[in-house]
């Protein structure tokens, strides 16, 4: 384990949260589940047929011992789970969706927030984003005064000199085309997030091809009139744009190319402009630059909830239900 995801997992065990799983029949959420519960790292609940978690577990060699395992098909679940998307749905769905959706261990997972059972959920290693985003948005919604559902990453970058480094990238894996007010709630939210994940003082960078005024174009205005805003959002936090990579991220460079901001040459979040390189930049930093991608983390919802890549390993189950742990204990 990393230093910096250890240090993370010491902060969700002094503050242990109800851990939500909902896909009993995936041994990589079995094996997940069962080593955040032996190493204490949060209060595990798995839903789905129990029977089937207890096949998955010796398929996968593991011992649920401490997993508490909560029946799908058991009437208090389907009527809990009923009874919030009637309530948050009302007629909007129809007889067949409810009691599909009903019986769905996603919903009841997502259900189980909602009601205060559980703290978060994290599912999505064998269903889609757009699943889990629909459970989420139904039954838990936007958190007060957000207007959109985005994600960050945690990249940490190998040791240089015996040190880790970790950044933030976002939004890379939920909106394809963020608007400047989009744009700019997603830096604050993930400035927010980076400050409490690593006690640093965030560092925000709004990602161009342009710095401080090098090329004329829509998009660089877009990413212009987002900084504007967020700045005005949050004026204590330290953010800047637009600005390069290099700008950004290396001292020379951001010295040379914006000498008066505390950001440039020393940014911790990068706000990418849309999903294209946002996507791209975390998957040419991981891949190339050899650092591991945790996420994609979402925010924005008024209780913690989170997707899955369905290519994703046990470690990474682990990594990111262990992020979304602390951020659910953080009350942001």
């Amino acid at each position: 384990m990393s230093q910096i995801m250890e240090r993370i997992r010491r902060m969700a065990a002094a503050k242990k949260q109800r851990l939500i799983f909902a896909e009993a029949n995936d041994e990589r959420i079995v094996a997940a589940a069962a080593k955040l519960a032996r190493d204490q790292v949060a209060h595990v609940t798995l839903i789905g047929p129990i029977e089937e978690a207890r096949a998955t577990a010796r398929k996968a060699d593991v011992n649920l011992g401490s997993v508490e395992l909560v029946e799908s098909g058991s009437e208090d679940s389907l009527a809990r789970t009923r009874a919030a998307l009637k309530a948050a749905r009302g007629e909007r769905l129809g007889a067949a969706d409810l009691e599909k959706y009903a019986a769905d261990p996603v919903f009841q997972a997502a259900a189980r927030v909602r009601d205060g059972l559980g703290d978060c959920f994290v599912a999505g290693a064998s269903r889609t984003t757009a699943d889990v985003l629909r459970a989420a948005l139904w039954l838990i919604g936007l958190r007060a005064g957000v207007k959109s559902v985005s994600s960050f990453f945690l990249m940490v970058l190998p040791a240089e000199g015996g040190k880790e480094r970790l950044l933030t990238f976002a939004d890379c894996a939920v909106l394809p085309d963020p608007t400047p007010e989009q744009l700019a709630e997603i830096a604050v939210l993930s400035a927010e997030h980076h400050q409490k994940l690593t006690q640093e003082v965030p560092h925000v960078a709004m990602l161009s091809f342009s710095t401080r005024g090098s090329a004329e174009h829509p998009h660089v205005v877009k990413v212009r009139e987002a900084t504007a805003l967020a700045k005005a959002r949050r004026p204590e936090f330290h953010i800047d744009g637009e600005l390069q990579l290099d700008a950004a991220i290396v001292p020379s460079v951001g010295q040379r190319k914006a000498k008066d901001s505390v950001v440039a040459g020393h940014a911790n979040v990068l706000v990418f402009p849309d999903l294209d390189a946002g996507n791209i930049g975390y998957k040419l930093a991981q891949r190339l630059g050899g650092a591991a991608a945790i996420g994609p983390m979402l925010q924005g919802l008024a209780k913690q909830a989170n997707d899955l890549s369905r290519g994703c390993s046990v470690e990474e189950v682990v990594d990111t239900a262990t992020v979304a742990c602390v951020l659910a204990a953080g009350s942001l």
